[in-house]
């Protein structure tokens, strides 16, 4: 039994120190503080430069994010959000500014940041399963505890009755339940979440959305979440950071105060919704339940038409409650 986090190590690779580094990061960062800051973005400059121009993307972005909250960051399309995920994933060196974590410089891609992306990059020659054991698989997590924590994430996200089935074989929306699972179970330090249920039909997501919420009842996570959807942002978030169009810098960060779960019905949840549309109309936006469309007439192709419904099979209400497993509550931890 490892002295410093209480996880037993086994095998010739699976060194405790080498174990929080790969499967548990978020022991790196046990000793800050819950409503502490563990990220903090100062200054994000972004520019993409050609031969014959360059755009600014991003410009002197700051963010504090607290550890154990959520927060999303809502703006209008094309304004650069998923440029500072990619900043924060270290996938894209930002021209100028800095990204810490814990105090230490993030410049490259590590496992303390997991990452859920839209268009869900599975191995499709891999089962349910697998997929979500792979990175403890690369960490060295011992057979025995890499099934019992892959099934645990499998439950969490409604789909033990398909953790044998291919890639190929399920649904979009069952996909993104697969790549959510395969994030969350590897414990990263910060989970980093690029649109994750944009494509889904509404009722798939409004599910995902109840699956996230009970996950972050029962376990104490960091996830910086980007939608385009204030009602998601909303009923997910402590805090809702909202974008300028490009170049995009913070124009206002707006508190979350409420309990989960959340009731969209409820008039606290309906006029804080109006505030934020207030403040989305004075940057020339407007939003809607789908997405954030232009004030003016929107060009063809842009709004509501890119977020159409996808036909998607059906999954028990029994398996979309699941995640209410008290398994997943790792607070102790």
């Amino acid at each position: 039994m490892a002295a410093n986090d209480g996880i037993k190590t086994e095998g010739p690779r699976y060194r405790s120190r080498d174990r929080v580094r790969a499967d548990r990061t978020d022991l790196l960062y046990k000793d800050i503080p819950e409503g502490e800051t563990l990220m903090s973005i100062k200054d994000l400059h972004v520019v993409y430069k050609t031969d014959e121009s360059e755009t600014t993307a991003v410009e002197n972005f700051s963010l504090d994010v607290k550890k154990g909250e959520l927060v999303s960051i809502v703006g209008p399309s094309g304004c650069g959000k998923t440029t500072i995920l990619r900043c924060i994933a270290g996938l894209l060196q930002p021209t100028s500014g800095t990204i810490t974590m814990g105090g230490k410089p993030c410049t490259a891609p590590g496992s303390d940041r997991g990452m859920v992306f839209q268009d869900f990059a599975l191995f499709p020659w891999r089962s349910v399963k697998q997929n979500v054991e792979f990175g403890m698989e690369v960490a060295g997590v011992p057979k025995a505890e890499r099934e019992e924590r892959a099934m645990r994430y499998i439950k969490a996200v409604g789909l033990e009755d398909f953790a044998d089935s291919r890639i190929y074989e399920l649904s979009g929306g069952m996909k993104q339940r697969v790549g959510i699972a395969r994030a969350l179970v590897m414990h990263p330090a910060v989970t980093l979440m690029d649109e994750p249920f944009g494509a889904l039909d509404a009722q798939t997501r409004n599910i995902m959305q109840e699956q996230l919420t009970r996950i972050l009842m029962h376990s104490e996570r960091t996830i910086i979440f980007i939608t385009h959807s204030v009602d998601e942002a909303l009923f997910l978030s402590d805090r809702v950071v909202i974008l300028t169009k490009r170049p995009s810098t913070v124009y206002k960060v707006i508190d979350v105060p409420w309990e989960r779960p959340r009731d969209r019905a409820s008039p606290e949840f309906t006029k804080l919704r109006r505030d934020i549309l207030d403040y989305l109309e004075n940057q020339n936006v407007m939003s809607d339940d789908a997405g954030i469309v232009s004030r003016k007439k929107p060009k063809k192709g842009f709004g509501l038409s890119m977020f159409k419904s996808k036909e998607e099979p059906k999954v028990s209400s029994e398996s979309a409650t699941s995640a209410t497993d008290p398994s997943l509550n790792e607070k102790q931890n």
